[in-house]
């Protein structure tokens, strides 16, 4: 009788964590992967940036220069079918060179004109900048963290190479999810030739590791098992798995040279990651840490020595 008792409790215990588990799977991917506002990143302390930061991304003289360029707007239907829309801009002088950047998580496409702006006045190169599905003009109702994007970064490469000309010297430079999505690119196997070189500024090495960190650090709950529910969830409804979603796998096999950027002082994603991904990168590699700075600001912080590392690496691998 007594063991039939115990039995039938832990079979109602069993059930009721398997309930919450499913729940919190479901608030989980409403909360980070599906589109929409994300309240919860509001005063994030991991997110704080630096007063000189702050002024330069909100008021900078880049946002000035990005208004006036006249971008031509292009279109392209993804290979799940969704309308995305991308933002060209021919350099001055005629040029084999393009910069083609990806942007962050919530971010849209002409936010990389604080740096397109450097790349079309002082290197003289063509820019192509496109906002991520789910962003922007973009169709998509969830945030792919670079994994669905690495195959639409390939496709506008191919559509740019078709426009521009098959001699087209290509250098990717992506932020954050942006960097993930350059390296997610960089492993695959119809990655287009003309990438010559890939800038990754502040990347994870996953999305299962860049989630498992902020998940103890925002919410003070373990990884497993809500993030491996979360994934499921986020496998039937928007394509991928946390731990397919990997940058650390991709540059394991790439052939195209990674210049790594990160923060020193970035606590929203960790150096170590930039660190891990550098260290297992299959091509010719560099990584620059930036003393002070927390995510995406060591552009700002240290324009200078950005620029000089920068301009040092493509003369490397740029024609």
């Amino acid at each position: 009788m007594l063991r039939k008792h115990w039995k039938k409790i832990v079979v109602t215990l069993v059930a009721v964590l398997l309930v919450v588990d499913i729940a919190a799977s479901f608030f989980f991917y409403h909360l980070a992967i599906s589109r929409g506002e994300k309240t919860f990143l509001e005063d994030n302390a991991d997110l704080e940036v630096s007063a000189e930061s702050l002024d330069e991304m909100l008021d900078g003289e880049w946002r000035e220069w990005v208004a006036k360029q006249p971008f031509e707007e292009l279109q392209m239907e993804s290979r799940d079918g969704l309308n995305l829309v991308g933002y060209y801009l021919p350099a001055k002088e005629k040029t084999d060179k393009l910069v083609i950047f990806t942007h962050g998580y919530l971010g849209h496409a002409k936010q990389m004109g604080i740096y397109g702006q450097y790349y079309y006045e002082d290197l003289g190169y063509n820019l192509f900048m496109a906002d991520a599905r789910g962003h922007g003009s973009s169709e998509g109702d969830y945030y792919g963290f670079g994994w669905h994007d690495r195959l639409d970064l390939i496709d506008w490469t191919k559509l740019l190479v078709d426009k521009l000309g098959n001699e087209t010297q290509i250098v990717y430079h992506g932020l954050s999810m942006g960097a993930a999505t350059v390296l997610m690119a960089s492993g695959e196997k119809d990655m287009s030739e003309n990438v010559s070189a890939i800038i990754a500024d502040s990347p994870y090495s996953s999305v299962y590791e860049l989630f498992s960190y902020q998940i103890k650090r925002m919410f003070k709950l373990p990884p497993f098992p809500i993030l491996d529910s979360t994934s499921l969830v986020t496998k039937a409804l928007a394509g991928y798995s946390f731990r397919e979603a990997s940058s650390l796998k991709q540059v394991e096999k790439t052939e195209v040279p990674i210049l790594y950027i990160h923060g020193k002082e970035d606590t929203f994603v960790p150096t170590n990651l930039a660190e891990e991904l550098y260290e297992h990168t299959n091509s010719e590699a560099e990584l620059m840490l930036v003393d002070g700075a927390n995510h995406g600001e060591s552009f700002v912080l240290e324009k200078e020595a950005y620029k000089e590392r920068l301009n040092s690496f493509l003369l490397k691998y740029i024609k």
